[in-house]
This record gives structure tokens, sequence and C-alpha cells, in this order.
């Protein structure tokens, strides 16, 4: 279900949004001593201009006209309460926070959590879903020449740039690094306004 909203929503955006004017949103990024981040939110409005209740396709038109069609799946309550003229309103936020640990001493690990909540029976169909991926990585080398700090995680290595050089100057072999990606999903259909 998960997969499923987040994949919906991921297709809306990109195909009725049209150029980047026809969305709303923001990007933050952020950093402290040992800390980075970075986070953007993206809003799409879209029209239903269709229904097909039989292959259960839902036609969608953007802001700057584009349209898609969505097949929503068994996993889409409420799929008869939707008309033709509703809005549906989605917004997307993905962010990373980088962490470091002096010293080291966590487990080098993986984990990840994952949140789904859809609507009630009888309700407007709306849906969120939501997953963090955290990931503790050591340093096992520094290349002040490059400014390149190389992480061993979990499942491979990774060389990456530090561009800041305060926070570079932090970094030293042994230490280790937590990244935390979030990414939430939410959609909700909202029926027209009644005249």
């Amino acid at each position: 279900m998960h997969k499923l909203i987040v994949s919906i929503g991921l297709a809306i955006a990109v195909a009725v949004a049209g150029p980047v004017t026809a969305q709303t949103g923001a990007v933050v990024a952020g950093s402290a001593p040992g800390k980075a981040g970075v986070a953007q939110t993206v809003k799409v409005t879209a029209t239903i201009t269709a229904i097909d209740k039989a292959t259960r396709d839902v036609t969608l038109k953007g802001p700057e006209g584009n349209e898609v069609t969505l097949t929503a799946g068994p996993e889409v309550k409420n799929f008869d309460n939707m008309k033709v003229g509703d809005q549906v309103d989605a917004q997307y936020v993905e962010a990373v926070t980088l962490e470091l640990k002096k010293g080291g001493g966590q487990k080098v690990e993986r984990t990840e959590q994952t949140a789904v909540k859809g609507a009630k029976p009888g309700e407007q169909p709306a849906g969120v879903a939501g997953r963090q991926v955290t990931i503790v990585a050591d340093v096992i080398a520094v290349d002040p020449a490059k400014q390149t700090v190389t992480l061993r995680g979990p499942k491979r290595t990774v060389v990456l740039p530090v561009s800041d050089p305060e926070q570079f100057k932090r970094i030293a072999k042994g230490d280790q690094v937590e990244a935390t990606y979030t990414q939430a999903f939410a959609i909700a259909v909202e029926p027209t306004a009644k005249k």
C-alpha cells in the first residue's frame, strides 16, 4: 500500500505539475556543527476529468493542462465517492539529515520504518504514507586534498565530497555518520463545491 500511494503521488506530481511554476514547493537546507540537512516539499492540485468505473481509471488534469490517467487499485478505498470535477490535492515531502558521531561506537546498520493510513469507509478517498531509512556508517578515510570522506555502511562504501570547510575539519577517521532519509506523501480528494 505504501509503495502504491507514493507511486501514485509521484505520477501525479510529475505528470500534471508541468513546469516548476505550476507547483508550489520549497527547498530548505541547513547546517550546524556536525549536522546538515535538506528538505523539499512539493504540492500539486489536479482536477478529475474522467472516471472509468469498470477499469478504475481516473484521469487528472493539472494546473498547466497536463493530463494523466491512473488506475486506482483495490487498495484505494471509497473509489465510488470520486466524481468528475473533484479536486485531488497531493503533497510530497522528502528530507535528508546527516549527523556526525564523534568517536563512533554505534552498530553499522540500516533500519527502515514505514507507516500508511487510508480513509475510513464512507469518506472521500485519501491516504498518507511515510518512510524513514536510517543508516549508520563508519568514516574509514578522510582526504583533505580532495575534501572527501569515505564512508563504509552495512552494504556498500561511498566517497562523498564535503563542500563546507568548517564541517570537513570536524570529521576524522574512526568517527561515524548517521544519515536519515525521510519521505512522506499525502493525497486527498475534495468534492466539487456545490453551486
